[in-house]
């Protein structure tokens, strides 16, 4: 386990008092300082200086922002949630040709660049020119479900529902349910729960929100691959576990209870570990000596179409340990706790936040004390913070997480 910061374990019998006192003691360190650019959007990470300036992190992700301004508009922050809900669609409406062109068969989906692009200069609201791995189904999705489920606070017009309508028509044009995307990771192409998963989400979410109707075929595509990510008999595809599949838990909510206590018990037995939770079995992103055997100016660059050489790179067991996952697996625990009352599940609860308090950075840290990274890889034997840091989407994740700790055991509420 990471050694933690001071002061940054939660009791075994934590009140909500002493969780309002940590979350008061974080904030007030900038731990959970959230930078937006003029128009409300979120660059991916904080980071300063040195190597990070070659990240690319302070581009703008759209699946980023989904989960940031959702988790604004949890705690409170409604307007922050608008604003950068507000700028995505201005965002996609400067280039709504991508989506109408694939509709219109004048673009082939095949070509990853040819895709509305998901990864962009958020000042200038600009498509970058650098090759990417744009086929993102997750994102779109997530981004549908947002802007529905912010509509009422949004007061979308014609023009803007039109879009929305549009991209919902985008994902039944490309037949999602069987589409092979590059997903949450952004890596090989495959057919993935996680991505179905989060576009059946939005699809859902506009559906209630404009009144149409569309066939379950997400739903139905979820019942033949799920608690799998991805079924595909190609070894470079199949995958029995992924951690992104905890986000159709939360935020998404989109399984049953049931699925959800399956995919927590696949992550947990397959993935965990003692310094974070790895995304895959296999994962090569930020493995092992990853500084040494790769140069800044690659370390993120866009492996889908050859991923095989980064994954030479890879010594088994080494997979670099996320930070995102451990807050979805407190908010999991929780929602359980309320539902059922059970004292197992407040101690999990409780167990994966005080994991996700020791994944905070600590004095001496390039990145200053109490800052979220991205993720732990081990350097010379020992785990250390990538550059990534701090990344506000793990910031996101913690601040809710703590949030929910404050919720009393037992009462209601629950997964879906």
């Amino acid at each position: 386990m990471v050694n933690p910061p001071p002061r940054l374990q939660l009791s075994p019998d934590c009140t909500a008092d002493e969780v309002k006192r940590l979350t008061q003691f974080l904030e007030e360190q900038g731990t959970f300082r959230f930078p937006t650019l003029a128009n409300g959007l979120f660059s991916a990470a904080a980071g300063e200086g040195g190597d990070f300036e070659l990240t690319g992190y302070r581009n703008v992700w759209v699946r980023d922002n989904v989960h940031i301004a959702h988790a604004h508009w949890t705690w409170g922050e409604t307007e922050k949630a608008a604003a950068a809900t507000r700028s995505l669609m201005t965002y996609f409406e400067k280039h709504r040709h991508r989506f109408s062109d694939i509709i219109d068969g004048k673009t082939d989906p095949r070509d990853p660049m040819a895709r509305p692009h998901i990864r962009f200069d958020g000042d200038r609201l600009c498509e970058l020119d650098e090759k990417w791995s744009h086929a993102q189904n997750d994102a779109i999705g997530g981004f549908l479900w947002l802007a529905s489920r912010l509509g009422n606070v949004c007061q979308w017009n014609p023009k803007q529902q039109n879009l929305l309508d549009m991209i919902a028509r985008y994902l039944l044009a490309i037949e999602f349910w069987e589409d092979e995307d590059s997903g949450h990771w952004e890596e090989v192409r495959k057919v993935s729960a996680s991505s179905i998963g989060v576009a059946t989400a939005g699809l859902e979410a506009w559906s209630e929100y404009s009144g149409k109707s569309y066939p379950a075929r997400g739903r139905e595509a979820l019942q033949t691959i799920l608690p799998r990510e991805c079924i595909q008999p190609d070894p470079l595809k199949n995958r029995p576990y992924d951690a992104a599949l905890l986000f159709l838990i939360f935020p998404y909510q989109l399984v049953s209870n049931e699925m959800a206590d399956q995919i927590v018990a696949d992550v947990t037995t397959n993935l965990l570990g003692p310094y974070g939770i790895r995304r895959y079995i296999g994962d090569s992103y930020w493995c092992a000596n990853y500084k040494e055997k790769l140069a800044a100016t690659v370390r993120t660059a866009d492996f889908s179409d050859n991923l095989a050489d980064r994954d030479r790179l890879l010594e088994p067991g080494t997979e670099a340990q996320w930070c995102l996952f451990d807050p979805i697996l407190s908010i999991y625990y929780g929602q359980r706790s309320q539902r059922t009352g059970e004292k197992d599940a407040r101690q999990r609860q409780i167990e994966h936040l005080n994991r996700a308090l020791g994944q905070l950075t600590s004095e001496g840290s390039s990145s200053g004390p109490y800052r979220c990274p991205e993720s732990y890889y081990s350097d010379q034997g020992k785990y250390v913070p990538n550059d990534i840091c701090p990344l506000l989407w793990t910031q996101a994740n913690l601040k809710m997480a703590l949030r929910a700790m404050m919720a009393e055991p037992g009462a209601a509420g629950g997964t879906n």
